[in-house]
Formats: structure tokens, C-alpha cells, sequence
């Protein structure tokens, strides 16, 4: 066989985990990324109500603590801790500049029936 005249090879197939410099992959879209403002949002509100709800509990501990002669007093704080516990859920929702009248403001009275059930039902 003459030079000219060479069987045509195949081009070596190149694996598919590897990158082909002359036709690389279009790059990949994210479709959830969020920017800076919305993660500092969401960092300042988990802050917010992680340490609001922090001193509703604390309230309810002090209330757990109180003397058994003062009912009135314990309810007094337990009722105080739920108020607290809905301010944190609506901070939340205010950092975030939703309104603040949803229905999640339930979540706030969880450390408030907690207290309760602890003190006056076990």
C-alpha cells in the first residue's frame, strides 16, 4: 500500500467523563441560588426568632420555678412567654417584609403550652 493509500482510522472515542476541549458542556443552571440580600434575610430572621423564642422559654422556665402558693403569678408568665413566642414568629415574618398576621404565629405559643402542660397537667 502506497502512503496515500492508508485504511481510514477511526478517531479514538474519548470518555464520557472527560472534558473535550473543543466542545466543552454549556454551563449548568441553578435554579434555587439566591443572593446576598435574601441570605442575609434569612440569617437575621432565624437569629431573630431562634433568641426571642430563647426568652420565652425562659420565661416559662422562671414560671416553673415559681412558688406552687401563687398560681396567678405562673399563669401571669405563661400567658407573657406566649405573647413573646408570637413576637418572634412575627419578627420573622416582618424581616422578611411579609405580614405579620398568618397563621404561623401558633408556632410562638409552643414554649407557653409546654410550660403549662409542665406546671398545672403532670
Amino acid at each position: 500500500m502506497t502512503p496515500d493509500r492508508l485504511p481510514a482510522v477511526p478517531p479514538a472515542r474519548r470518555a464520557r467523563h472527560l472534558m473535550d476541549p473543543a466542545n466543552p458542556r454549556p454551563p449548568q443552571q441553578r435554579g434555587g441560588s439566591m443572593s446576598l440580600t435574601q441570605v442575609q434575610k434569612w440569617v437575621m430572621s432565624v437569629l431573630a426568632v431562634t433568641t426571642i423564642e430563647h426568652l420565652s422559654a425562659g420565661i416559662v422556665v422562671a414560671a416553673y420555678f415559681l412558688d406552687a402558693d401563687r398560681p396567678g403569678a405562673q399563669a401571669g408568665l405563661i400567658v407573657i412567654a406566649a405573647l413573646i413566642g408570637m413576637v418572634a414568629v412575627a419578627a420573622g415574618f416582618l424581616i422578611h417584609k411579609r405580614s405579620p398576621l398568618t397563621p404561623w404565629l401558633v408556632l410562638g405559643w409552643l414554649p407557653a403550652v409546654a410550660g403549662a402542660y409542665l406546671i398545672y397537667l403532670r
